[in-house]
């Protein structure tokens, strides 16, 4: 039974009361740290404090560009500077004539398993659906665990490279199931994980 207790915010998410969202039920934070070369969220850094202060897991994404993907992953992680319990995710989406190809995000991938030792995660919806079809697995991707992005009741058409989602971003806060809003964040994307808390933890490589 998937738990409902993640949330992905960025600076368009204002000062966000990480403390009343922990209160709430809200275990895990994913925010948004660089988008291709230079752009580094400027809420980044402080909510990373709050978020620690109020006992969170973090996770950080990057939003990918066309940019070289090797500089890409190594602005990402200079921004970032992860601990073993620091999610990290490609945010792979559209973005119009910038879009990441997948040739680009599987080098952004290897790099961060490179500099890590770990692969980090594919947030995608529509796109890496279209990208990959019903191809073979995708000896790179499936690597990673899948962010899926899709708001409908449940989420659909896998891409075969995933036995199944490990995430689910069922809604931007305006539209998918409810509940949309979370105390402290207001509407915000809420996000299920496909296992109880336990594995929620070792995603974040916390054993238990």
């Amino acid at each position: 039974m998937p738990i409902n207790v993640v949330v992905d915010i960025s600076h368009y998410n204002g000062n966000p009361d990480l403390a009343r969202a922990a209160e709430a039920g809200i275990v895990g934070v994913i925010h948004k740290a660089t988008q291709g070369l230079t752009m580094v969220d400027k809420k980044y850094k402080q909510n990373r404090e709050k978020a620690i202060a109020a006992g969170l897991l973090w996770g950080a994404y990057h939003f990918g560009t066309s940019s070289y993907g090797t500089d890409q992953a190594d602005h990402f992680l200079d921004i970032v500077e992860p601990d073993e319990q620091t999610l990290l995710v490609l945010d792979y989406e559209p973005n119009g004539d910038s879009t990441m190809t997948l040739s680009q995000a599987r080098t952004v991938v290897s790099r961060v398993q490179y500099v890590t030792g770990r692969f980090p995660g594919l947030y995608s919806g529509s796109l890496i659906k279209q990208k990959l079809g019903n191809q073979p697995v995708d000896p790179v991707f499936s690597r990673c665990f899948l962010w899926i992005a899709q708001y409908g009741p449940a989420p659909t058409r896998i891409p075969p490279t995933w036995p199944t989602w490990t995430l689910w971003q069922y809604t931007n806060g305006v539209v998918g199931t409810r509940p949309h809003s979370v105390p402290g964040l207001g509407p915000c994307n809420r996000d299920k994980f496909n296992g109880g808390m336990d594995g929620l933890l070792r995603l974040w490589g916390i054993d238990d």
